[in-house]
């Protein structure tokens, strides 16, 4: 089995920060479903702001919000830019979701990254 990358959401954008939480990003809801990524699933996100990386699990939330939780919270700022993806296991890559968003974290735009064929 080889890892390929499963979703990929551009353009998040820091909506509230929360240090006093166990962890995890709060990621609206219907962007999870419409990527397929599920609550608590492992997601993998960078700060474009500052180049930082780091994974965490996925939690649901409200439309518009995207929340870094715990120490997280540290690794980015209200209005930071935040790219995020997933990756998951196969034999060979059948494709991936692309999801580009505005700046109240709603899709602008989808795509997807080819299968092999």
């Amino acid at each position: 089995m080889r890892e390929f990358v499963g979703a990929k959401l551009h353009g998040l954008i820091i909506t509230d920060k929360s240090l006093d939480y166990e962890g995890s990003a709060t990621i609206p809801v219907s962007l999870m479903q419409r990527a397929g990524i599920h609550p608590y699933e492992r997601v993998y996100l960078v700060n474009k702001a500052t180049g930082t990386r780091w994974d965490t699990y996925a939690l649901p939330g409200p439309e518009g919000q995207f929340v870094l939780n715990g120490a997280a919270a540290r690794l980015g700022e209200v209005g930071d830019e935040v790219l995020l993806w997933t990756f998951r296991e196969e034999e060979r890559y059948t494709g991936a979701v692309v999801l580009f968003l505005n700046h109240d974290n709603t899709v602008e735009r989808e795509t997807r990254y080819p299968g092999e064929k």
